[in-house]
């Protein structure tokens, strides 16, 4: 936009220069031949006055000495030429130049002429001036002086380098002035941009200078600054009472369950203890459910810390964690990594957490006897993470809802769980600048797969002391 700001001021500053200097440059061009004009007139009218006798007489006189002078005093040739055009008297430099034929017919015709009007810095011919010869009231011949333009068109042309010179200083003012200008008046918009960028990736502390620029774009930054403020408190709000209820909700939620759990004993009909151990079943599910909406609050809360972890070590320590309840369902679980270590840089607990939520998925879905593979390798400048099991796997459709809160699949409302698992997942995967991507498996199941960004520079190759103790090592470099 600065760029288009510049242009449009310049051009209309060549627009003005044009317009004013065109006339200019004319009108020097015209000054500078109309005082030779003028000068030139008045000694062939001089001459004019001196040559009567000479053409009614028939002898030189005086007047071609006149000239031989004017001749070697400024190099101009001039000449006598009676009325049947015949040179009577001429100076040694005498030649006739282009248009002394024009010139000369109206001299004789009784009238002062010169030719051209103006001298350009291409004019190539000469000036030539041409006066009648005056006899008692008759015309007896004329003078006719020809000028070279040489020093006339070196003169329009310095005049107009002059002008030349003045108008590139005007225009390089100009564009200094322009970009000054713009940069003043794109500087809120510039920092504007930046600053949404910023709340976009999710610091909502970000905030704009509203002190900057022109008054209007002044109020736009306060209004921004003030609608910034007013979205950040209403999701700080939002957030914080998810996390109250679910906090809130827990004493009574646990002094329900207790409460409950207290009727069993007196319980002797068999449908009321089938009905006492689904609503224990209902408290237990509604107490998962909390804990994965303060799970959710918190993630979203995240400030957008970065660490650097590796990944492939995370991975191993989450399958070991998952490992017993997979063996407690048949489901073989195993894990696939070359790459060791593999660094990601992602917010606090994202790699965890993500983790967690794909494995208990795979092993929850995959069944008896299936079997789930989390797979670590380098890839495209950052880590790949992939959790392949053998479950029924998701359409299309379900794939695009998966990660909303509370989904469930139609085949899955009566499974364990509270909806929440895939969408805490997103929200770290994205808070770390990550992918979060799911697609059907072959010839069954479902891949998860997770994208983390390396870090800028590699743990692995900066130098530790050996000398320092393990446990001070950082948890990456153990």
């Amino acid at each position: 936009m600065r760029r288009r700001l510049v242009i449009s001021y310049l051009l209309l500053m060549v627009l003005v220069l044009i317009a004013l200097e065109t006339p200019l440059a004319t009108t020097t061009a015209n000054r500078e031949t109309e005082q030779v004009r003028a000068d030139r007139l008045a000694d062939a009218t001089r001459f004019a006055s001196l040559a009567g006798p000479a053409l009614r007489d028939g002898g030189p006189g005086p007047i071609e000495s006149e000239l031989t002078s004017y001749d070697n005093l400024y190099g101009i040739g001039a000449a006598i030429v009676d009325r049947d055009r015949r040179t009577s008297v001429a100076s040694p430099r005498w030649e006739p130049g282009a248009g002394t034929t024009a010139v000369l017919d109206v001299a004789l015709s009784g009238q002062q002429t010169s030719d051209p009007e103006s001298v350009w810095p291409w004019t190539t011919g000469p000036v030539v001036v041409a006066v009648p010869i005056n006899d008692g009231g008759e015309v007896r011949g004329a003078v006719v002086i020809v000028t070279p333009a040489a020093p006339i068109r070196r003169a329009v042309v310095a005049w107009w380098l002059l002008l030349a010179l003045a108008g590139l200083l005007a225009v390089l003012a100009c564009v200094l002035t322009a970009f000054g200008l713009a940069g003043w008046v794109l500087r809120p918009v510039t920092e504007l941009d930046a600053v949404t960028h910023e709340i976009a990736e999710g610091d909502r502390g970000a905030r704009v200078q509203h002190r900057l620029g022109p008054p209007e774009l002044r109020r736009l930054a306060a209004s921004f600054n003030h609608m910034a403020d007013v979205v950040s408190d209403v999701m700080d709000r939002q957030r914080a009472f998810v996390a109250h209820a679910s906090h809130q909700l827990r004493n009574p939620l646990t002094a329900l369950r207790l409460r409950v759990e207290e009727l069993g004993p007196s319980l002797t009909d068999e449908d009321g203890r089938s009905e006492h151990r689904l609503a224990l079943e209902e408290t237990d599910r509604l107490a998962l459910v909390l804990d994965a909406l303060l799970t959710l609050a918190r993630a979203e809360r995240e400030e957008n810390e970065r660490v650097t972890v590796d990944a492939a070590a995370v991975a191993a320590s989450r399958v070991a964690a998952w490992a017993p309840l997979a063996r407690h369902r048949s489901v073989a679980l195993r894990l696939d990594t070359t790459d060791t270590p593999a660094y990601a840089q992602t917010v606090p607990t994202a790699v965890d957490q993500a983790l967690d939520a794909l494995i208990d998925n795979a092993v929850k879905f995959s069944g008896d006897g299936g079997a789930v593979t989390v797979t670590v390798a380098r890839r495209d400048n950052g880590v790949a993470l992939e959790v392949r099991d053998s479950g029924p796997g998701m359409t299309e459709s379900q794939l695009g809802q998966a990660t909303e809160r509370f989904w469930r699949a139609p085949d899955a409302q009566n499974v364990d769980g509270a909806g929440l698992g895939l969408t805490i997942a997103a929200v770290l995967v994205d808070a770390s600048d990550g992918r979060l991507t799911m697609r059907p498996g072959e010839p069954r199941g479902l891949i998860a797969a997770l994208w983390f960004p390396a870090p800028e520079v590699d743990p692995s190759v900066e130098p530790v002391d050996d000398e320092r103790p393990a446990d001070l090592l950082p948890s990456s470099a153990r």
